[in-house]
């Protein structure tokens, strides 16, 4: 058996008029009786989440559907678990499960860039294409998927990549792991991490994302170090900041609160490479963290975790 774990999302929703935009209209059942064929291809159970667009999704909220697919997982019927989740908090999501789930079964996430009313709707197929996956023999023990447009990629280094067109999904550098062809699921390379499986109570929070830009000085850093529990930032190039910037951080330090450093361009780790004011071997040598190849998001996400646990950050970030 196969569960459906209904979120919402484009994939749910319609064209309203009254509006002039889309919004969730569709439930599970209704997204199903939409999509003939995909009944034929496991045995489904249905389960509604909510009806949330991708920026309505929040840290509890995700927390507690993380409770509810570890539940179903837990079933000894459940073969996988198939995720119709909003494209635009997508990856987060689905990182976080990738980072504090541990299971052989898979976790598929999927969702649509066209909704209902548009002639190109593409939620059926990735629909189809995501339960496909679940249910096969290749997908167990992939870790958490994230299929769109018959593409197969690992939740630990998807990212959209664009607004709106349906391939908007990509694993920068990498590609992904593999395809739906046909009716079959290909898999043409596998996914490793060395990271710990982070599985806290709940995760810790507000941890924010402060973006490099050039001539940024410390104001938002500072703004944020009154409440937040720690901060990444989304650095230049190699994990560089301008002078004003690594000031702030240096505060945050001093405060004992973790900064952890990350780079805004998609490609590549950060490092210690330079040595002037501001980069990356200042920023180490200060007392930031450094999270390697982990886009900002994710670092985020590892870093909830890692406080919400009472681990030690450094372990987690040694990049």
């Amino acid at each position: 058996m196969i569960v459906l774990i209904f979120t919402g999302g484009t994939i749910s929703m319609r064209h309203d008029p009254t509006v002039g935009g889309a919004v969730p209209a569709l439930t599970g059942r209704d997204i199903l009786a939409l999509a003939p064929g995909i009944d034929r291809i496991a045995d489904l159970e249905v389960d509604d989440f909510g009806a949330f667009p991708g920026p309505h999704m929040t840290v509890e909220r995700v927390w507690a559907l993380r409770r509810r697919i570890a539940a179903h997982l837990a079933r000894p019927e459940v073969q996988g678990v198939v995720l119709a989740h909003g494209t635009d908090s997508l990856e987060e999501s689905a990182y976080l499960m990738a980072r504090s789930l541990d299971s052989e079964k898979p976790i598929v996430f999927t969702g649509a860039m066209r909704t209902s009313s548009d002639l190109g709707w593409d939620g059926p197929a990735n629909l189809g294409a995501a339960v496909l996956t679940a249910a096969s023999a290749e997908a167990r023990g992939l870790g958490v998927l994230v299929v769109m447009g018959d593409r197969i990629f690992s939740a630990l280094d998807v990212t959209k990549v664009h607004t709106h067109m349906p391939d908007a999904f990509e694993s920068p550098g990498l590609g992904p792991l593999g395809v739906v062809d046909d009716g079959r699921v290909i898999v043409r390379r596998m996914a490793q991490s060395t990271l710990p499986i982070l599985a806290p109570a709940a995760p810790a929070h507000p941890v924010d994302i402060v973006y490099t830009y050039e001539g940024a000085d410390a104001r938002l850093l500072d703004a944020a170090r009154v409440h937040a529990l720690g901060v990444v930032v989304a650095a230049m190039g190699r994990g560089n900041v301008p002078p004003l910037m690594a000031e702030g951080i240096g505060r945050w330090i001093a405060d004992g609160k973790p900064v952890v450093i990350t780079s805004r361009a998609l490609r590549g780790r950060v490092g210690h490479t330079y040595g002037y004011e501001g980069g990356g071997r200042r920023l180490f040598e200060a007392g930031a963290l450094f999270a390697g190849s982990r886009r900002p998001a994710q670092a985020r996400i590892d870093l909830m975790l890692a406080l919400g646990a009472g681990v030690d950050v450094r372990t987690v970030f040694d990049g």
